[in-house]
């Protein structure tokens, strides 16, 4: 099985530390693997985010609850397990 590395988020500091807060779950207080691959490239980590803000942010006529389960859809339809 691959093996991506990553920053532990514990170790954040700089650009990484200013994404933090916007990344973490905070129930949870962890990073989801999604987020965490771009560790080592921030500026990647800011642009994915950037995008899947604009995302969920989208349009007044889907809630953000119904887009996340649009794309829960979407992945399962093209057999992605993230």
């Amino acid at each position: 099985m691959a093996r991506i590395e990553v920053v532990p988020d514990d170790s954040w500091d700089g650009e990484l530390g200013e994404l933090y807060p916007r990344v973490v779950d905070p129930a949870y207080r962890r990073v989801d693997n999604i987020m965490a691959v771009h560790s080592l490239n921030p500026r990647g980590m800011a642009a994915h985010l950037a995008l899947y803000e604009s995302a969920m942010a989208g349009t007044a006529t889907l809630r953000k609850v119904e887009r996340e389960i649009i794309a829960l859809v979407v992945s399962l339809e093209n057999d992605c397990h993230y």
